[in-house]
């Protein structure tokens, strides 16, 4: 191809690298057993009632799926006690980011962000030609005041990321209030909230009620990707502003969340003693794998609230991420989110908690930040 056929933000762009799949490990290193503990995946398959749509769904698969996914927007508008209008879908909360940037975003605009966080938000910033400003954490967790100083007239996304992927650590609610009320009105804040079906902590904000609707300008994202064990299918949605949603709906692609993905996630919603047991399970796997990570020598980042743990090495993390994928464990070194000697660990069932237990064990005399 001709020099600058390819757009310039774009030919500079360092693509996402997503997790290793355990079938590459296994064909590439000749395992038996691989355990992914790399992608915050739930560890658990969808829920019964989801499986069953999902059948149901099979037989209609040579039909496009409702491109506005409307029984889905119903159902998440009537949960929510907020209106249709209110209700973006998109592939994955990533999806709505994505489709967001594209919407808003023109060369010459800005977004900020806490970084090392989830490289999306910047990502989608770069390939349109915007700037993303990336502030530096504080105490592994997005530092609110220097966010608002990095604000100018150019700004039209904030992203907070809560709890803040790769760190998995969250602000309290007097400092995100604090935030809320000091954020400049031409701003949109987009809070990242993935992860809320797994906090347990009282003072975590429920960022649909408690900010959204008190009239704040605020788009707050969720996923069916995580607790509900649906990531293969890639479904998501924000609450937000009419007039944003209606931005979103106009680039998105007319069929990106398939009929599979709207059944299953609509059969999700329902089941609130299967969201309460996997939330627990989730805390005690959390706990298990900190006192593992601490018994080796490591300090991992507190207090983590989500399905997942930050650990700084100390050193390169790729050396630590080869030696634990010898030993059939993938981990997520994190130079794509900003940290280049850190790894992050996702909670697995308990015995895939136990297998990266005793990988690491086994690594004690080999790798000498594991002990």
């Amino acid at each position: 191809m001709a020099e600058g056929f390819v757009r310039r933000a774009v030919e500079e762009l360092v693509p996402y690298e997503p997790g290793k799949p355990v079938e590459e490990v296994q064909r590439e290193l000749g395992l038996d057993r691989v355990v992914k503990l790399a992608s915050n995946e739930g560890p658990y398959p969808p829920f019964p009632a989801a499986l069953e749509a999902i059948a149901r769904a099979a037989g209609e698969l040579n039909r496009y799926p409702d491109g506005g996914a409307y029984v889905l927007r119903t159902a998440l508008a009537e949960r929510h006690a907020v209106r249709f209008e209110e209700v973006a879908i998109g592939a994955g909360a990533d999806g709505i980011v994505d489709c967001l940037s594209q919407a808003v975003l023109e060369p010459g605009d800005s977004i900020v962000c806490g970084w090392p966080s989830f490289p999306s938000y910047v990502i989608d910033a770069l390939k349109l030609g915007a700037e993303a400003r990336r502030v530096p954490l504080r105490d592994h967790r997005y530092d609110l005041p220097a966010l608002l100083d990095a604000i100018d007239e150019r700004t039209k996304i904030v992203y907070l990321c809560h709890p803040n992927n790769p760190t998995g650590t969250s602000n309290g609610r007097a400092e995100l209030d604090d935030y809320f009320d000091r954020v400049p009105g031409h701003v949109l804040s987009v809070l990242d909230q993935a992860y809320f079906e797994y906090v347990e902590d009282p003072d975590y904000p429920d960022g649909i009620g408690e900010y959204f609707k008190a009239g704040r300008r605020v788009l707050v994202l969720r996923t069916f990707s995580k607790l509900y064990g649906l990531a293969g299918l890639r479904v998501g949605y924000g609450i937000g502003p009419p007039a944003v949603v209606e931005a979103i709906a106009k680039v998105r692609r007319a069929f990106d969340v398939s009929s599979a993905a709207q059944a299953a996630a609509l059969a999700s919603l329902d089941d609130p003693a299967e969201v309460e047991r996997r939330r627990t399970l989730n805390a005690t796997g959390r706990e298990e794998l900190e006192r593992t990570l601490r018994d080796h020598g490591f300090d991992p980042a507190a207090p983590a609230v989500a399905n997942f743990l930050y650990v700084d090495t100390g050193a390169d993390a790729r050396i630590l991420f080869d030696e634990l994928l010898r030993l059939g464990v993938i981990v997520r070194p994190l130079a794509a989110f900003g940290a280049p000697t850190a790894i992050r660990v996702s909670v697995g069932t308990p015995d895939e908690n136990a297998f990266f237990a005793a990988a690491l064990a086994r690594l004690r005399d080999r790798v000498p930040a594991a002990g």
